[in-house]
């Protein structure tokens, strides 16, 4: 059972799941409930949620596979279901009957859209921001992973396997799983509450999982190892399987960004290219190449660039379409590029190596409008916090820092 809800009256209640719609009534005086199998023909679907109407005389069911199913509550029959032709992408998470009779419709690829009844065909679409929070942060090094409050600073939580090293650590977009990659090859998964552990992937590579990215789905994983093999996962609880397993580099994957519709995503590897491969075909898309070994790689939140950096000491822009080089910029004056993070507005990007120095760019101009000062070591990460909150940004001494974003949260155009 995947969905409850109360009618106006007490006595009625909806319950439906994997293929089951059921409308209870509770007999008072009886203390007994009476279930009724609601007929829906030959559909199969399983409902997330449920929205009864203000005169409980419809309910409508929101599907995995994109549809609404509006059945009458009295005759417990399949009134109508749409949209026919484009359903709602991942899901629907959630609906709302409006006063003026259209529907408010929550999908799991973050559009909310509003419809109409009659055929349940959206005629208004907005796109939320990605789902996440900066009030928690988590780093990962030899032997464990911390999870911590980023506004006191605060360690919250330690996740300890002993003679490992976590090169890769991720939240899932629900926030129910931490998961993380192993330099003895595994893919585990952890409890964000208590660091329970809930899957392991054994071998996940052979010579080390080095690099990760978790899907909007929350199941499907994409990871890089030591042997240059980039492979997806697809992980239900308790059992997984691989997806598929795409060879093409010669040195280990540094780096695994996805685009923001997760159809796609590019790998950044020390054999100096970077692959923009196809997760729906599981083929490469294109591919760039430098005299570098590269060290990280990021997506610009519209989709039609990546940056790239590495041991060059270089910046460069690359379009996404053909994998021509835009632009190069002089990252650093000494020493490799180790981290790189673009804000969610796109409008700034942060970069960090060896010279110590966390840098705050101007995508547009290519331009260095802040330079952060106080790390001892190599920095190895840096991340901007969503809402563009906050900085963090760790070095190989063992240090975490966390920086105020210089720049307004919702830069206005300029």
């Amino acid at each position: 059972m995947t969905a409850v809800l109360l009618c106006g009256t007490d006595n009625i209640f909806i319950s439906a799941g994997n293929g089951t719609i059921r409308v209870w009534e509770i007999d008072l005086p009886t203390r007994k409930m009476r279930a009724t199998e609601c007929q829906v023909g030959q559909l199969r679907r399983v409902v997330k949620c449920i929205e009864v109407s203000a005169d409980d005389s419809f309910f409508y069911c929101g599907t995995s596979s994109g549809d609404i199913l509006k059945l009458n509550l009295k005759t417990k029959l399949l009134n109508v279901y749409g949209p026919l032709k484009e359903k709602f992408s991942q899901g629907i998470n959630a609906l709302k009957l409006l006063k003026s009779g259209e529907m408010l419709v929550g999908s799991g690829d973050g559009m909310v859209s509003v419809c109409k009844e009659a055929n349940f065909s959206a005629f208004l679409t907005v796109q939320l921001e990605g789902g996440g929070t900066s009030e928690l942060f988590a780093t990962c090094s030899k032997n464990d992973i911390r999870v911590w409050h980023t506004d006191t600073s605060r360690e919250l939580l330690r996740i300890t396997v002993p003679n490992v090293t976590c090169n890769a650590v991720d939240f899932t977009m629900d926030g129910r799983s931490i998961v993380s990659a192993w330099s003895d090859g595994q893919i585990r998964g952890f409890t964000p509450e208590t660091g329970k552990l809930m899957f392991i992937i054994d071998n996940a590579h052979c010579q080390g999982a080095t690099a990760m990215a978790c899907c909007k789905d929350c199941r499907t994983i994409v990871s890089g190892g030591g042997e240059g093999q980039v492979r997806v996962w697809d992980v239900q609880p308790g059992s997984y399987r691989m997806i598929e397993n795409m060879k093409e580099h010669k040195g280990t994957v540094a780096c695994i960004a996805l685009k923001s519709d997760d159809k796609e995503c590019v790998s950044a590897s020390a054999d100096g290219v970077c692959i923009i491969w196809d997760l729906v075909s599981y083929v490469r898309k294109q591919m760039v190449m430098a005299n570098t070994m590269f060290r990280c790689v990021c997506y610009h939140p519209d989709g039609y660039q990546i940056v790239t950096s590495g041991s060059d000491r270089k910046i460069a822009y690359w379009e996404v379409f053909d994998g021509t080089a835009v632009r190069d910029l002089e990252g650093s004056l000494t020493g490799a590029i180790n981290a790189m993070d673009i804000s969610q507005d796109g409008n700034y990007f942060v970069s960090g190596g060896d010279d110590k120095m966390l840098k705050v760019w101007r995508y547009i101009s290519g331009e260095v409008t802040y330079i952060g000062v106080g790390h001892s070591g190599s920095i190895a990460a840096a991340r901007i916090g969503s809402g563009n909150r906050c900085i963090v940004s760790t070095s190989q001494d063992g240090a975490v820092f966390r920086w105020r974003f210089p720049h307004p949260p919702r830069p206005q155009t300029e």
